[in-house]
């Protein structure tokens, strides 16, 4: 067996399933649950019905790059929306489709670490919290995770600045993720143009990971990406940039498993070979499906506006009663837990125990590093289910909150 199988962590809600267990909620309480990300919004009926208009296909095999006609309405996508020039993209060399980018974003990492033959291991970095599939890629690559804390007084991002030159000289790949999950943080060109001039000077990869771009709460200020920043920087060959974007929360179809990669060409063609031999290619059905959905916007903006809605609503519940603010984007609320809580951990259990609602603590989705945690003491609320759930589960909260017990 691959040794490194045994550095991997149980995943965040294996570990919730053990906080839960034993645990029996009041009767009268129906079950609300805002620990996973899993969008509830209406699939929109064109996606579904090109889906099955297409349902043909299945009697080829696709290839690995996917249509051309799937690249060319990613290809316009990316460039109407993170305002690149007109051909500055091209679908043969730069965009590749995936089944959903968790498995992409996994898969890179195998591909483009390079451990040698020396007695160190290569850094990944990455942010902290994070998703974990990107320490489970670092690991399995044979790497080193280097995490980045993304604490509340540095408005959840991290502090580039404060990284050593020597960490910066192992590093072989930074994932980031804007809008953040869990927090919501958006990174600025500015930062985003220094990670780059940082990749250049010391030689490494940048896998952004823009899964939540869509799903922001100001419609004039949507997040900028990093081949928007390369591309300001005049890099329209966006040398060590690599973009990962999904459809799952875009337009509510975590089933489809649809997304794609795309940036430097000549990254993609080694992530091309990679992915000719790993056996995932799109099926047909759902490319057909993938274009429908790239080439409209109009359910998007819709999809935000219930979002919206949602905020609104549920932080004029919870803002009087606990520390937790509006994020740039995604779907998530990351408060602070109310100090008679003491930890998250007991704080999420309470919640479930007694008022049936699940949410996941924060100290799941980090690691301590560099003298803290900057999970512990949070949790992670996903308002994914429709709007009289979501209020219903703050009233429930903001209870839970007047009588806690300490833990």
């Amino acid at each position: 067996m691959n040794p490194n199988l045994s550095r991997l962590q149980p995943y965040p809600f294996e570990k919730l399933a053990g906080l839960k267990a034993g645990a029996a909620p009041p009767a009268h309480y129906h079950a609300i649950n805002l620990s996973i990300g899993e969008p509830h919004h209406a699939t929109p009926s064109f996606i579904t019905e090109a889906l099955i208009t297409h349902l043909h296909g299945l009697s080829n095999y696709p290839v690995t790059r996917g249509s051309r006609a799937l690249r060319e309405a990613i290809t316009g996508w990316l460039t109407r929306r993170f305002n690149l020039a007109p051909n500055s993209l091209d679908p043969e060399r730069q965009v590749l489709p995936v089944n959903g980018t968790r498995e992409a974003l996994f898969a890179f990492a195998q591909c483009v670490v390079d451990v040698g033959t020396g007695t160190e291991r290569p850094w990944v970095m990455m942010p902290n919290p994070f998703y974990q599939i990107y320490e489970g890629a670092a690991l399995i690559a044979g790497a080193e995770p280097w995490f980045l804390n993304t604490p509340a007084d540095h408005n959840f991002l991290p502090d580039f600045d404060s990284v050593p030159s020597e960490v910066w000289a192992r590093c072989q790949l930074l994932y980031i993720c804007s809008p953040g999950n869990p927090t919501g943080a958006v990174m600025d060109i500015a930062t985003l143009q220094k990670l780059i001039q940082l990749a250049d000077q010391y030689n490494f990869i940048i896998a952004s990971d823009e899964c939540y771009s869509e799903i922001y709460l100001d419609e004039n200020a949507p997040p900028p990406g990093l081949l928007e920043a390369a591309a300001r920087l005049g890099r329209h060959d966006y040398r060590r940039c690599i973009v990962f974007h999904s459809l799952s929360k875009r337009s509510n179809v975590p089933g489809l498993r649809s997304g794609f990669v795309a940036g430097d060409a000549h990254i993609m063609e080694k992530f091309h070979l990679y992915r000719t031999y790993h056996g995932s290619a799109m099926p047909p059905p759902t490319q057909a499906a993938s274009i429908a959905a790239w080439n409209d916007e109009h359910h998007v903006k819709h999809n935000r506006a219930l979002y919206m809605e949602k905020f609104d609503a549920v932080l004029t519940i919870l803002q009087p009663v606990m520390d937790v603010q509006r994020p740039a984007a995604s779907f998530y609320l990351w408060p602070r837990i109310p100090p008679s809580a003491q930890c998250d951990t007991a704080f999420a259990r309470q919640l479930y125990a007694h008022y049936n609602i699940t949410v996941l603590p924060g100290s799941f989705l980090s690691r301590p590093a560099h003298g803290i945690n900057p999970g512990e003491n949070h949790v992670r609320m996903a308002l994914v289910e429709p709007l009289q759930e979501c209020v219903e589960a703050a009233y429930r909260i903001k209870e839970c909150i007047k009588n806690l017990t300490v833990c």
